[in-house]
């Protein structure tokens, strides 16, 4: 049996990687720290968990051994977790690195995490330039982030080995760290009516099913080489759109309330919010053989249906773990200040 490894095998795309593989017959071993945060389905033939810290690498030698015929690392920030990789890489197969959207710049070198906002006027290409590479260890910040994953992805490619860098944007599904669409969820939980959408709601972000990232490591897997693809969903919804996806999943009716442009910037705030929109040129993934699992609609459901089983209600409303990052989401989700611009505008 053809046999994987996957690096952050515990996350969101590592658990829908390991998922897809093993329903096709691979032999998949998961690693994570700590085997509590793997799903319960995932155990069982064909299916191992290894809890080891990727930072071990005599340990991450001996787990690979004779060799494997997939790697994927979901987990790979910063060219030392790269460095890591290199002394197993003539033993694998295929080797995938998950990288990030966020290494791309615009003409004025703005990336996504940059202060002001970006402007990417047509669909991104692999083409396009990315941040100058950085090789700090330091890359949980918005400044330090796509410099960190150049400087990985620059030194995995250059090693020589067959590996592919993948380039999601906005991934979304089961197991999510920061599932955006719970802006959307937790209003229709709390039966509420009015969802206010800055500039009108034509902000989007590409978004990225994980099960769509899983479907073009599949194909990688078949057809290893040194490449750098794009992974976006087959479709680019807005954040209008999204809204009405989440509603109609709930059955729930939102009043669609649409800003101007000049609105208060408090106001309607979403994880979407990038005008124009971002979209990803997925091409090249298209010509190798990628093939979606679905659109937007059709697999953003993973990710709803386990909202619902993990939303905590506290003094009547509901809100994810306290462990998650509700701060994130609270500011836009002032419910007392969209009341207030409703009552003074009479909308």
């Amino acid at each position: 049996m053809r046999r994987a490894i996957v690096i952050g095998g515990s996350g969101l795309i590592g658990r829908a990687v390991a998922r897809r593989l093993h329903a096709v017959g691979w032999t998949v071993h998961l690693v994570a720290r700590r085997a509590e945060r793997v799903p319960a389905d995932l155990s069982g033939d064909g299916l191992r968990f290894y809890a080891l810290d990727r930072s071990d690498q005599a340990a991450l030698v001996r787990l690979v051994g004779d060799g494997a015929d997939l790697l994927v690392d979901c987990a790979c920030f910063t060219a030392a977790h790269a460095r890591g990789l290199i002394p197993v890489l003539p033993g694998i197969g295929s080797t995938v690195m998950i990288s990030s959207k966020a290494v791309y710049v615009d003409d004025y070198g703005r990336h996504v995490n940059s202060p002001e906002s970006p402007r990417f006027d047509q669909p991104i290409t692999e083409a396009r330039s990315t941040q100058s590479p950085s090789m700090s260890d330091d890359f949980d910040s918005p400044a330090a982030y796509g410099a960190c994953k150049v400087a990985a992805e620059q030194m995995l490619l250059d090693d020589g080995h067959p590996v592919t860098v993948l380039r999601p944007s906005k991934v979304h599904g089961e197991g999510a760290a920061k599932p955006c669409e719970w802006i959307f969820v937790k209003r229709a939980l709390d039966g509420r009516g009015p969802v206010l959408l800055a500039g009108q709601g034509r902000g989007g972000d590409h978004p990225t099913a994980a099960v769509n990232i899983a479907a073009l490591v599949e194909v990688a897997a078949a057809r290893p080489g040194r490449r750098v693809l794009n992974i976006g969903d087959p479709d680019s919804p807005n954040a209008l759109a999204i809204a009405r996806v989440v509603g109609a999943y709930l059955g729930h009716e939102f009043r669609e309330v649409l800003l101007p442009d000049d609105a208060d910037p408090r106001l309607g705030r979403h994880p979407w919010d990038r005008r124009p929109p971002i979209r990803l040129d997925m091409a090249a993934a298209r010509a190798l053989g990628y093939q979606p699992a679905g659109d937007y609609a059709a697999t953003v459901h993973d990710e709803l249906a386990w909202l619902l089983t993990i939303a905590r209600r506290h003094g009547g409303g509901y809100r994810l773990p306290v462990t998650w990052d509700n701060a994130y989401f609270d500011r836009m989700l002032d419910y007392a200040e969209e009341d207030r611009y409703l009552t003074h505008s009479g909308r």
